[in-house]
Parts: C-alpha cells; structure tokens; sequence
C-alpha cells in the first residue's frame, strides 16, 4: 500500500515529488524518500516517520532549489512497512551495489528470498532487509545502456504483486516503471510526463493520463511515453482527461471512500497473505516474534477485541479450533478487564484492532501481560501503542482506511487469524501435509474471488437495497462460522443506514428474535458451506413460514438455498472454513447501498469515529 512517484521533465523534481507524495501519505507514512538524478550523480534522502520529517532532511541536505542546474529526473516513495523494521536504510528508494539503478516498489515481490541468495552468491550486497532491494540489483545485473530492457529482464524473474519505477545514472531523462496487479498511471504533460500509483500525486500538474495495465512496462522521457507488453510487444493507448477535483481522484473515482475500499479488499488480503505464504506447503510468520516452540506448546488462546475486530476474531476461533485443535476463548474487551480473568503463564492472548489504539483492548492486552500471558496484537498500523503493548505483532496490510466503517481492515484481520491457525496446524501436527497445502492454495485463490465477487455483486445488491431501503428493521441469521458474519455485516448496515438491525445465531431464533418477524421484514441469512448447512436452511424454512422476505447468501452452485429464499447471492466456493471473506462483499455492499438510497454520508456516520481512543 505504498506511494510512489517518478518526474521526468524541464523543471526541478524536487518540489513536485514531493509535492506527489503529499497527495500520496494516506498510502503509508513509516518513511519517505527522494532520489534525484544530478550532474554529479544520484541525490537521495531518506528519512524514518511523515513527510515532515523529510522535508526536514532534504532542507539539511541543501538539494537544489528552484532554478538550480540539473535535478529533472526523480523518484520518490512514502512507506507503509511489509519487509523490514521501520528504519532509513528500509526506506525507499532503494539502489544496487553501485548506487547507479534506483527503485521505489509498491506491493510485494514473494520470491525475493530465493533472488537475494542468488544475488549474494553473485557478490551483490544488500543494504536493507525489504524485498525491494532485489529488483535494483536485477536491474543491474541486466543492465547494459537500455534501461526499459533491464527492467523487462528483471520483471520476467518477479514473481507477486507489485508496480515498479526504475532509473539509471547512465540514461538521465529516463525513467521506467512495470505493473502486476497493483496501480500505476501516468501523467501527461508538455515536455514533462509523470508516474505514480494514483492519479492524484499528480494532478495538480496535469489532468492528461495513461492507464498502465497488468503486465505492461512504460517509459517515460520528457518527450513523450512508450508501453509495451512484458514480452516487448508494442502498446498502443490514448491518453485521458480526468474529471473531478483532486478530492475526487483521491476517491479512485468512486463516489465515496467507503465503496473505494469495498474494492482495494483482494488488494489488503494479497498484501496481508502473499508473501507470508512463499510456499505452498505453509505459512512463514518470521516478521512475528513468537517462536515456534512457544506457538507449538500454547494451552489456551484467548482473543481479546471490540466491535468489527470482535467479529473477525470470532472467525478466527473457529478457524483455530478446527485446525489446531487449541481451546479458544473470544471475549469482548471492554468485558474482559473487569470479568477478573483466569489467565497466565502458556496463554497466547491475541488482540486485534485496527488502529492498534482502542483502548478498552490496549487495557485487556496489558492485563494479560500482567498475569504472565503472552501477547500477540493483530493491528494495522506500525508504531501504534499496540505494537508497545505487546510482545509480537502481526501486521495486517490494508493500506490506511478513511471510512469509519471498517471493511478491507475486517477482511485483513480475518485473513491475519487464517495464518496464525494455519501456522498453529503445522506446529501442531494437526493437519496433514496435503491439507496444508490445499488451504495454503485456496487462501492465495481468495483475492481473486473476492474481486469476482465484488465485481458481479454490486449492481444485484444496489436492486436489492432499492425493495428493501425503507423498511425499519433487519433480521440476519447465521450459524457455525457464518454467525460472525452476520455479527459484521448487520454492524456495517446499522453503522451506515441508522436502520435498527439484530443478529443471532439461527438456532437461537425460536427462543424470542422469531417474535420480530412479519411480512415486512427483510431477513438476511447466511447459508454458505458449512458442515451444518441443512440446520441452517430449516431455520430458513422457519423464517419464510412467517412470511418474512429471505435474502440468503449462498455458495455458488448450490441448488437448495434458493428454494427457501426471496434473494440468493452466490459466492465463489471455497474451503468452507474461508468462506466469510467472499459471504461479507454482498453484505458490505447492502449496507452501503441502503445508506446510500437513504441520501446519508457512508464515509462519516453520525456519532462514530474511526479510533475508539477512550473507555
């Protein structure tokens, strides 16, 4: 979820490079850096925390000022640490050995181990702990006066998820980036061009673009820009003007941040898991620092959170126990540092929240701590008191969320729970080597369904949103792993449309939530494969008995659902174990389209904020 930002043309880059990243900080703000190519060579300063802190360091570095010689070919980063402490030398931009190639790198390249030990055995030195570094010095491993055929060379050894831009000491007025799967446009000027992973680094320059898309590689002089595909094949692509103010290209053009981030959800699951599976036999949590003996002897876990981190714990239960057969307590923070809790020395207590500051759980967590647990926070923010309040950390890696109601950070903390279980399985010995890595495959498969998902969904859920808009309350049903996400997606409906909602476990219907029921009432059930599918669809048949109109997520190619229900969403199949993160898209996109219909701010719900920082 990192920036990136490159300048080729007649002016200083600077200014304008940083200028970009400004535009680009929600992307990430661990570090920040410049490069900048010179009449004596190559320019950087990097520098730890906000584009404050930059700015700082290239004032002491005294880089050249308006109208100054040289300096009009740039690139330049903001970071939102994947690999590697937060530090300088992690910061990008990153160089080979001879500090002649410089890159910044959005994404995750998973076969980096694998190139840095070949790159070493070649006698290449490596300067940071990122996965970046290696594609500087494969750049110039290939590099021989063609920049862009350095870089096609190097793009044919990566493997993952990432946008590149590259330049050379050798071809001032150059500059040359490569895409696969994560953003990167170009910006049109006159005798300038501009790259970056998001439209707005660059608009206040110019509202002339080029779309990169997946697979192609484009360079950029001031003279004009050239795409081809990754085998070299000419590209040929017209420019377009963007429309909207610079708020608006923030907004990806999407209407609101909230339904920007529905779609950035495979992107947050890709970053979260990718490169923490480089195998396909297992999961690698190294960057967390629990050892496998202790993970391998925990008696007990127990998961402390609040309101959608809550829910995404509750998955993880399920996922835990039936995987690596350890007894899971799930308690709501805010309950758990009041109830006097049985908890010590051999407890893994795991907290998760997406700010890494809510405080009921930051408190639950040094409870824990205090009576000898050990504590594992799930957060997506580096630095946050969470990461202090601990003693390891996995980092969940949606990228910085603006609507208040949480979506890619729910996936991304569901997701996060799948790992440490299936990394528990493997210690454990609770599953076999073919399990591991059939999971390990359907969870790498995930990103792509939900894109599917998301894509195929929306427009149905907006029709369904349109019958049912108006009515004053929603029941949703779920049973077994779906109760969970029924508990999110009646949050999501409640916290954006004000609609009074109520979620239950279906089998607890019959003991009172079946008095709520008439003709009127839209009924939200959660019905994917589950080993407890059929009790799921005789609670369903009890609902339509009352008259009630059932809206009913399914899995795809299931024909049984929709004999019992108004509505049937179908959603990929997968391990029905990870199926809440493709059954949540319909219910996400429900409760925006509710809201919506109802004229409200998705983004801004009244009497809520993004981090719950006190009691």
């Amino acid at each position: 979820m990192c920036g990136i930002i490159g300048y080729v043309g007649h002016r200083p880059a600077e200014a304008i490079l940083v200028a970009g990243l400004e535009k680009l900080e929600y992307r990430g703000y661990d570090s920040a850096g410049v490069a900048m190519l010179l009449p004596g060579g190559v320019e950087k300063v990097r520098a730890v925390g906000n584009l404050a802190e930059l700015r700082g360091a290239l004032e002491a570095a005294g880089l050249p000022a308006e109208g100054a010689e040289g300096g009009f070919t740039g690139i330049a980063h903001t970071r939102w640490a994947t690999h590697g402490r937060v530090t300088v030398e992690n910061a990008h931009p990153h160089a080979d050995d001879s500090g002649e190639v410089q890159i910044v790198l959005n994404g995750i390249v998973e076969n980096h181990a694998d190139l840095r030990a070949e790159l070493e055995a070649e006698g290449r030195t490596f300067s940071s702990e990122t996965d970046a570094e290696v594609v500087a010095h494969l750049i110039a491993r290939y590099f021989d006066g063609d920049l862009t055929e350095a870089v096609r060379k190097a793009y044919a050894e990566l493997r993952g998820h990432y946008s590149i831009v590259a330049m050379h000491v050798e071809a001032p007025g150059v500059l040359v980036g490569a895409r696969k799967e994560t953003p990167l446009v170009v910006g049109v000027g006159e005798g300038e061009n501009f790259i970056a992973s998001a439209i707005p680094a660059f608009m206040a320059q110019t509202r002339t673009m080029v779309t990169i898309e997946n697979g192609e590689i484009v360079t950029l002089t001031p003279e004009g820009i050239t795409v081809t595909e990754a085998d070299g094949t000419p590209v040929e692509r017209a420019p377009e003007e963007v429309e909207g103010d610079e708020e608006a290209a923030e907004k990806g053009g999407y209407d609101t941040f909230m339904m920007k981030e529905i779609h950035e959800q495979p992107e947050a699951i890709a970053e979260t898991i990718l490169d923490r599976m480089p195998h396909d036999d297992g999961v690698d949590l190294s960057d967390v620092d629990l050892s496998d003996e202790f993970l391998a002897g925990v008696r007990r876990i127990v998961i402390v959170a609040c309101g959608t981190s809550y829910h995404a714990g509750l998955v993880g239960r399920y996922a835990i126990e039936r995987w690596a057969r350890i007894p899971v307590e799930m308690d709501i923070a805010s309950e758990f540092r009041y109830r006097d809790p049985v908890i010590g020395e051999g407890d893994l207590v795991i907290g998760i929240t997406q700010s890494g500051e809510t405080a009921d759980t930051l408190a639950a967590m040094r409870l824990a701590r205090e009576r000898g647990a050990t504590v594992l926070a799930i957060t997506n923010i580096m630095g946050s008191q969470a990461t202090r309040d601990s003693d390891a950390v996995l980092y969940t890696r949606a990228g910085l969320e603006i609507g208040v109601a949480a979506t890619k950070t729910f996936v991304a903390q569901v997701a996060a729970m799948y790992l440490v279980a299936l990394r528990l399985a493997e210690l454990r010995g609770t599953l076999d080597e073919g399990e591991v890595r059939r999971l390990v495959a359907e969870m790498k498969a995930i990103p792509d369904k939900m894109e599917a998902t998301i894509d195929s969904e929306s427009e149905r859920m907006l029709e369904i949103a349109k019958r049912h808009y108006d009515q004053s309350f929603f029941l949703f049903l779920g049973r077994h792993i779906g109760l969970p996400v029924c508990l999110e997606g009646a949050l999501k409906l409640k916290e954006v449309s004000y609609i009074p909602t109520d979620a239950y476990a279906a089998g607890e219907m019959k003991h009172g939530p079946i008095a709520l029921l008439d003709e009127s009432t839209p009924v939200v059930c959660v019905a994917t494969d589950s080993p407890i599918l059929d009790k799921v669809l005789s609670n369903m048949e009890e609902v339509k008995a009352r008259g009630a109109d059932v809206i009913a997520v399914a899995t795809e190619g299931d024909d049984r659902v929709p004999r019992v229900s108004e509505e049937t969403i179908a959603v990929p199949r997968t391990d029905w174990v990870l199926q809440p993160l493709v059954a949540i898209l319909p219910l996400q996109l429900l409760a925006y389209h509710v809201a919506r219909l109802n004229g409200l701010n998705v983004d801004q719900p009244r009497n809520l904020a993004k981090t719950v920082t006190v009691e």
